[in-house]
């Protein structure tokens, strides 16, 4: 132990300074990420099994793989666990009806893509304990609110360019494309969807005018 001792004074005085494995800010920012992530998997697969009522934090915990104490870093109770499930939703949703209002194309290509990515979103959320929970939630009100702000950005365009009726106002008109396609949530399959999409743009279209002969 001495001679180790020594050899290490002697180093040190020389100038070696040992090198220690440095754990980077953003490892660590992105390990608590896939724990949370891992946190909220549970809680969904969980909830899609037995319902809001039987999950716990010990069965989160177990299929989460983690132990509890853990978790309670994370979250305090059950009900935090799927507030943040549901939020994470809304944004990976959001994320969707952005590449959507975002691709190539006129107006109308565009805002025809981001409804049929709203309503075949609003299909599969269909049915759903979790969301149906979460249904009055902040964080869906706000979402609500930045689907409203695409969808007029498009219907403006399209309308400019005559592939939108003009004679009622785009807030009008946003706020019927949004409650129409609510019904997708209890359309019977993926074609009624689709269909439920091509009234809704029909709606849209330039009102016809009917001469009088």
């Amino acid at each position: 132990m001495c001679l180790q001792k020594w050899e290490t004074q002697c180093l040190l005085s020389s100038g070696y300074t040992p090198e220690v494995p440095k754990i980077r800010a953003a490892d660590i920012r992105s390990h608590r990420r896939d724990v949370r992530d891992a946190i909220l998997d549970a809680a969904g697969a969980l909830v899609a099994e037995q319902g809001l009522a039987g999950v716990t934090m010990a069965a989160m915990a177990e299929r989460a793989s983690i132990g509890r104490a853990t978790l309670y870093k994370y979250f305090h109770e059950v009900q935090e666990v799927t507030s943040a499930w549901h939020a994470r939703q809304v944004e990976r949703h959001y994320a969707k009806l952005v590449a959507a209002q975002s691709r190539p194309g006129t107006a109308i290509e565009r805002l025809r893509t981001l409804l049929d990515t709203y309503a075949a979103l609003a299909h599969e959320e269909h049915g759903t304990e979790m969301s149906a929970s979460m249904r009055r939630s902040a964080h869906v009100a706000e979402g609500y609110a930045r689907l409203d702000a695409l969808i007029r950005a498009l219907l403006s365009d399209a309308a400019a360019a005559g592939h939108v009726r003009d004679d009622v106002p785009v807030s009008e008109l946003a706020a019927y494309a949004v409650n129409a396609l609510e019904a997708a949530s209890r359309a019977a399959s993926h074609a009624a969807v689709r269909r439920l999409v091509r009234v809704t743009l029909d709606g849209l279209a330039p009102a016809r005018i009917t001469k009088s002969r």
